[in-house]
This record gives C-alpha cells, structure tokens and sequence, in this order.
C-alpha cells in the first residue's frame, strides 16, 4: 500500500567459521549467510574435508559462501563446485576481472572482495559478481576504516560493509554506509579463528535491528 512501512532487514553474513556448532548459532541468530575460508595464510582457514563437512551442514536457505584469497580463480571455482557452496568469494587484489570470467565458466555464482584502498570498480557486478563486499585494506583484522571514504565511492545494489563492525558499532556503521548487508569475522571472536556465539547472536541481532523502515 502506498504511505505504508515496511521493515527492511540487513542482509548478515558469518564468516571464517570452523564448526558444526558457529553454523548453527549463526543460522538460529537469523544469519543470511555464512563464510567458509580455505587459504593457508589465515588462521580461519579450513582443510578440505571440514570444509566439506562444514559446507554439507548449511540448511536450505542460508547461503554458504566459499572465501578464497590465495587460491587460483578456476582452481577455487572446481572446488566450490564439488563443495556444492552458494557462492564462490575471491577476496583481495590478487584477482582481477578476467579471474571472475576463468571462475564464472566453472562455476558462476561470483562474490567481489575488496578494499576503497585498492581504487577499485566499485559497480556491483563490474567483474560479473552477484555481490560486492567492501573491506577494510587489512582482510580479517577487525580493523575499522574511514565510512566517509564511502561518500564518493558507494556502490548501489548488492552490496556488504565489512571490517571492524561488532555488535556493539554494527547499527551506526549501518546507518552511516546504508549498505545492502553486513559482513563479520573477527568482531565476533574471543580469540583468532574462534568464534564467540554469544557474540554472534549479539551481531546478528543488532545488525537486523538497525534496518530504517523504508516506504513502500
């Protein structure tokens, strides 16, 4: 009906997560999604059987995301295929636009990670991806970034804020970046690579929360 208000959620992802238990907390808090990491420079990256069980456990509904960021594009593609994940996440400068296209014929369901440090196309689906994630320049630090970079560079469309968010600054960032959704790893940890459930529900909750109404 015109004049009504309708609630409009942020879109919440999980990410770096390394058991059967942070999938079922992220899913029960309300998470959109969550990330699986394989890279062997982060400390929440899986070997590839737990990824596989890992992946196998995500309900229908919730999108399961494949973070890689130094893996071959094709490379990472065939395994996000026989992982059967949602989605594929090249994440860094080490992937450019004809990594996505090489990635994309093996398996298309694309996501775009970068950082305003790097100047990049900040166009969601410039490189063919389905989402863009802005992070800070230091992935998976916790390290928060100057929004107000945003003002000259903010994407429309499908897009996540990433990067020093927590439960207790997810709502005003939130309301500064307007962003589609939200990413977080490190914000919900007690220790590197070890995820808090307490905190993740905090998160998710305080993350939805902050959606203004919009008009309908």
């Amino acid at each position: 009906m015109p004049g009504s208000v309708e609630e409009k959620h942020v879109f919440v992802k999980v990410c770096g997560l390394g058991t059967v238990a942070d999938i079922d907390v992220s899913v029960a808090a309300g998470a959109d999604a969550v990330g699986l990491v394989i890279s062997g420079t982060s400390v929440r990256g899986l070997d590839r059987d737990r990824a596989v069980r890992l992946a196998a456990h995500v309900p229908p509904g919730v999108v399961s995301v494949l973070v890689v960021n130094d893996t071959a594009a094709a490379d990472a593609a065939r395994i996000a295929r026989e992982l059967g994940v949602g989605a594929l996440q090249l994440h860094g400068t080490a992937y450019h636009a004809e990594d996505f296209t090489a990635a994309a014929e093996i398996f298309p369901r694309l996501w775009r990670a970068t950082s305003l440090s790097d100047r990049p196309d900040t166009r969601v689906g410039a490189y063919g991806e389905e989402v863009l994630l802005l992070d800070s320049p230091r992935a998976g630090s916790g390290e928060p970034w100057d929004l107000s970079l945003l003002e000259a560079a903010r994407p429309e469309g499908a897009w996540l804020l990433a990067g020093g968010l927590s439960p207790h600054n997810v709502g005003e960032a939130i309301g500064r970046a307007r962003p589609w959704g939200v990413d977080v790893s490190s914000g919900v940890e007690s220790a590197p690579g070890v995820k808090d459930h307490e905190l993740v529900r905090a998160f998710v909750t305080a993350a939805k929360r902050a959606a203004a109404p919009q008009e309908a």
